[in-house]
């Protein structure tokens, strides 16, 4: 588990992709706390990302940190950007993409609903292609809502699937998804800095040609 910053309020650490985002054996908050050679450490998870998802993810260790982190995320002061590839090419270059999410919880599949109702919640995110190599682009994401498989979602349903999607995605690309948390930032919760992490994605197929 590599570690980005630590003090006594917060952690901040380079999730592994297939590596789960809550305090149970081999998640994130146990491995940090083996890093830190404290194995009864206060370490809580305020924002998750997908068990597949690799990247900078930030945790809480004390409950005062916990539940400001949580409002910060919760009224959108916590940025988080990501990156991507996908197969295709957006267009616009740059623009939003804004959709209806409902979510299946017996498949544990998030698709785009047609109109507002039970359950269904607007998604919206920002993007802009970094760039392209054959039918390959790198995706800039920054989101603005936070449901689950956003992303995936909405940009399988344009067809433009992630390189590596099992979920929403039939072709078997030869690699993990390409999907990484490259930032966050957000307001120290006893300081009140604000504090920007960022790390690149792993030099591995996709990555290496987009």
């Amino acid at each position: 588990m590599e570690i980005l910053y630590s003090d006594a309020d917060i952690v901040v650490c380079v999730k592994p992709q297939r590596v789960l985002s809550t305090d149970e054996p081999g998640g994130v908050p146990e491995l940090v706390r083996k890093e830190l050679g404290e194995e009864k450490a206060d370490v809580r998870t305020v924002h998750r990302l997908d068990r597949v998802v690799g990247g900078v993810m930030v945790l809480a260790r004390s409950a005062s940190a916990a539940s400001e982190l949580s409002r910060q995320v919760r009224e959108n002061e916590f940025g988080k950007e990501y990156l991507a590839v996908v197969h295709g090419t957006p267009a616009p270059q740059e623009g939003q993409l804004r959709d209806l999410l409902g979510r299946d919880k017996a498949r544990r599949m998030t698709y785009v609903a047609a109109e507002p109702g039970k359950g269904i919640q607007e998604a919206v995110l920002s993007y802009r292609v970094l760039n392209q190599a054959g039918d390959l682009s790198r995706v800039r994401i920054r989101l603005h809502t936070g449901r689950t498989h956003q992303i995936r979602v909405q940009f399988a349903s344009r067809g433009m699937a992630l390189v590596g999607e099992r979920k929403y995605d039939t072709r078997e690309d030869p690699c993990e998804i390409a999907l990484w948390s490259h930032m966050v930032e957000f307001t120290h919760p006893r300081t009140g800095k604000r504090m920007i992490f960022r790390k690149e994605p792993p030099r591995v197929y996709p990555w290496t040609v987009v």
